[in-house]
């Protein structure tokens, strides 16, 4: 074997020790456990429009505390859902209307800032939901004159009644790639996420026939003689490819993920498509070929939104599952998987309170399926035929750690050099300060009953605390059965979840 394939296989070793070891137990260690927020047209959050400073983030912080119930790792919230924002710096777009009634309003207070700061304080990771294209959600909708679209006219085009920024326009394309990494420079995030909102979905016409999007004054200028549709999806190419290099240059840290339709090409179109007869796909309906980003490393994970049940006989669970496990194989991308909660009490196969739950499970034995993303908060919330409970006493009883990325950094912390334990009645206390010097993000508890504590076992795990500079840290067991003896230990972990070896393991008798 020449040198070069020593070197591959070398790094599919490492990803599979880092992020896959695990997959076959009942509970990994290592797993994307995440939510959408969705603010566009008040979805999840704020609930309503013209709600006070306090009101929204009561609201939140609630949210929050439930998805940390569940005991999910990461949270993706939207952030620029039209071409405006919930965050003070850049101020190159107006105030997003979903904030105050209306559009340009000054809030009062950073959103962005204060969602990112609730997030870290739970240590759960905050992954920046921005729509690249979209300028308005409703038909009709009239843009602010501070608006750029106003002073850019020919960026807009407008299609099916609705605004979108123009993907052939490179300036309309480098002032949303700015934009973003703007953001990425400014706030204290752990990703940029982008959904599937690319090229958007057609939309049918007066005569019932579906309307081409209207894109040919730049097709014209910049498209070189390339049939349209090569051309779209070399636009979006350049997007996300333009948009990666930039995020990695400001932050190396930042992870950019991509959360596409679930369909990437039907196989009547293209033998290597999967195995499915769907209505829309990605390559040629919304012009985005996931397979490019993919095999170039320009994504650091996939989240394909596979919202059907295992019985939907157009696009099948498993098999969509299957086909996406296959695409990542040997790449630099993590691959988690999108589930449509909304979708739960809506067909036979969603009233069986087991659909999600078996989803998951389905996930656990894929050796590249790294963990699950939920659309429909609110579902899992209101507990939903038992979604709620189902995942916190099943597949989600244990904390996890997020998977690893190592072809941005496999070098972990140093062990912390000591703790301090205290036991009081009916709680052990444990304290510690930071490493000086050491790019630490959080830690991570650990407690067993036996003294040599298996770390890779997610049961040993109590939970995790948010380093905070000039502080100690406290971690407080109050979950201990008198009579027992419990030892301890705590690990270090960085920004993209390399983590420590043990240092000290120390023992507690509770009687």
């Amino acid at each position: 074997m020449k040198k070069k394939g020593y070197i591959i296989l070398i790094f599919m070793l490492q990803v599979i020790i880092f992020n896959m070891g695990l997959a076959n137990e009942s509970h990994p260690k290592r797993e994307f456990r995440a939510v959408w927020i969705a603010t566009v047209n008040n979805i999840n959050w704020p609930s309503k429009e013209g709600l006070s400073v306090g009101e929204q983030k009561r609201e939140y912080i609630k949210l929050l505390d439930e998805v940390k119930d569940m005991k999910m790792n990461a949270v993706i919230v939207q952030v620029r859902p039209n071409a405006d924002r919930f965050y003070k710096y850049p101020n190159l777009e107006p105030w997003s209307e979903y904030l105050t009634g209306v559009k340009g309003k000054d809030p009062g207070y950073d959103p962005l800032k204060f969602m990112i700061d609730e997030a870290h304080k739970r240590n759960l990771e905050f992954h920046a939901w921005f729509n690249p294209y979209r300028v308005t959600f409703k038909k009709g909708e009239k843009l602010p004159k501070n608006h750029p679209g106003i002073k850019h006219k020919d960026w807009i085009v407008e299609y099916g009644g609705k605004l979108y920024y123009d993907p052939g326009n490179p300036k309309a394309r480098n002032f949303t790639e700015n934009i973003i990494v703007d953001v990425v420079k400014h706030y204290d995030i752990d990703a940029v996420h982008m959904d599937d909102y690319f090229y958007p979905y057609k939309v049918k016409g007066r005569n019932g026939k579906l309307l081409d999007f209207p894109d040919y004054r730049s097709y014209k200028k910049y498209g070189r003689g390339q049939g349209i549709e090569n051309w779209r999806r070399e636009n979006v190419d350049i997007f996300v490819r333009d948009l990666s290099k930039k995020i990695k240059k400001a932050k190396p840290y930042v992870r950019f993920g991509i959360s596409p339709f679930g369909v990437w090409r039907n196989i009547s179109d293209d033998p290597t498509g999967s195995n499915t007869r769907a209505g829309v796909t990605n390559y040629d309906t919304l012009y985005a070929d996931t397979r490019v980003w993919i095999k170039n490393g320009w994504i650091d994970y996939i989240i394909p939104q596979i919202y059907w049940d295992f019985n939907f006989k157009p696009a099948p669970y498993g098999t969509l599952v299957d086909w996406w496990e296959k695409e990542v194989k040997g790449t630099h991308t993590n691959l988690y998987i999108g589930h449509g909660a909304y979708r739960i009490g809506s067909s036979k196969s969603w009233k069986n309170k087991y659909e999600l739950i078996d989803q998951i499970n389905y996930n656990r034995k894929e050796p590249r399926v790294l963990g699950s993303a939920y659309f429909g908060l609110a579902t899992l919330v209101e507990n939903s035929y038992n979604i709620k409970n189902n995942l916190k006493y099943g597949p989600y009883k244990y904390e996890a750690l997020l998977p690893q990325t190592p072809w941005i950094d496999t070098v972990p912390p140093k062990p912390i050099k000591d703790f301090k334990v205290y036991r009081n009645r009916g709680e052990v206390k444990l304290i510690w300060e930071n490493n000086p010097h050491d790019y630490v993000t959080y830690y991570t508890v650990y407690r067993s009953t036996n003294s040599k504590i298996n770390i890779n076992n997610s049961e040993n795990i109590l939970g995790t605390v948010r380093l905070e500079k000039g502080k100690k840290n406290v971690f407080l067991d109050k979950n201990i059965v008198e009579g027992k003896s419990y030892y301890y230990a705590i690990t270090a972990v960085d920004r993209v979840h390399n983590e420590s070896k043990i240092g000290k393991i120390k023992k507690v008798k509770t009687n």
